[in-house]
């Protein structure tokens, strides 16, 4: 009887890791031929020069293509290498440094498009596996949890400093080939465009969601999102039992920094205030901030509530475009 219930508990201990591995592998076997290796080229005297590569996430029949802004950056067309080993070459269709998004395009391919989901289902904690083709290394994938959401973070674009807003942040490392990858939930749907510009190893990725699909329009449509620019560095946080009496909401937005002359500097903000409000709505994500940061704020004044040191400032900002090689 003893024996029985060690090969009982035995069998038992085995499951979790046998479940895990199999979502795993199914969604690897499923995602990995959407996404294809990629290498953005420039022409010198010498012919054609590598300037940057990463992977990119097929997501039309029609041989359009999605990865980072950082990727393609300088560059205006390039060679994509799917895990089947077909090719194609590549044109910029357009690319926003702001969302570190960037659309190229292709031939028709042989695969079908990847499927997109919405990031706004994640949770904390949530399964997730991350999908590169680095050139030479078809189908690098790991798995990880998410770690956080709503973050943003600030980044070096040659000698410029921006924000990167709204992403996931998961433990599933990354490496610079991976820039532009995959990122799925357990279904096999695309949550998610990886991003290793915040260094290897730390796994960050741009959600799809409402958001990110209208910058993708714009991309399809104009080659490029006019944005305003605000220039805070935020997290999000749930407000404490007083805040929630005096400010009537539960969440906001941590100011973890302050960019140096950036419109929020002008307005006043300052690193540790909550943003509450901006344009008289609540905004309790990166997302909800950003959603009021599209061409029709640029040089509008957006009135911004803040709690600070547990009282409540309303301050104003006036939004500048983001500059298009920033």
């Amino acid at each position: 009887m003893n024996q029985a219930r060690e090969y009982s508990s035995s069998a038992s201990d085995d499951d979790p890791l046998d479940s895990y591995s199999e979502t795993v592998m199914r969604v690897a076997e499923t995602v990995t031929p959407h996404v294809a290796a990629i290498e953005m080229t420039g022409k010198g005297r010498n012919g054609r020069f590598r300037v940057g590569a990463g992977s990119a996430v097929l997501f039309t029949e029609d041989g359009y293509l999605l990865t980072n802004s950082h990727v393609v950056a300088g560059t205006r067309e390039g060679n994509a290498v799917f895990a089947d080993g077909s090719r194609t070459e590549l044109e910029l269709v357009g690319a926003d440094p702001l969302s570190d998004l960037a659309v190229v395009r292709g031939r028709a391919p042989k695969v079908s498009p990847a499927e997109f989901g919405d990031a706004e289902s994640l949770r904390v904690g949530q399964l997730v596996i991350a999908v590169g083709n680095p050139l030479g290394l078809a189908g690098s994938v790991t798995a990880g949890v998410v770690s956080g959401l709503g973050r943003a973070i600030p980044v070096w674009a040659g000698s410029n400093r921006r924000v990167i807003e709204d992403v996931i942040q998961t433990d599933a490392a990354l490496n610079s080939g991976s820039s532009g990858g995959a990122l799925a939930d357990s279904h096999s749907r695309i949550v998610g465009i990886n991003t290793a510009v915040a260094g290897a190893g730390l796994g960050l990725a741009v959600p799809i969601n409402a958001t990110t699909r209208r910058i993708i329009s714009a991309l399809l449509a104009d080659g490029r999102v006019r944005r305003a620019y605000l220039g805070v560095v935020s997290t999000p946080i749930r407000l404490n039992a007083s805040a929630v009496v005096r400010t009537g909401q539960h969440d906001g937005l941590r100011v973890v920094e302050v960019l140096a002359g950036s419109p929020a500097d002008k307005a006043g903000i300052m690193a540790g205030d909550i943003l509450l409000s901006a344009g008289g709505r609540s905004v309790s994500n990166a997302e909800s901030l950003q959603k009021l940061l599209f061409a029709d704020a640029i040089g509008q004044p957006l009135r911004i509530a803040v709690l600070r040191d547990g009282r409540e400032k309303n301050l104003v900002a006036v939004p500048e475009e983001m500059a298009a090689n920033a």
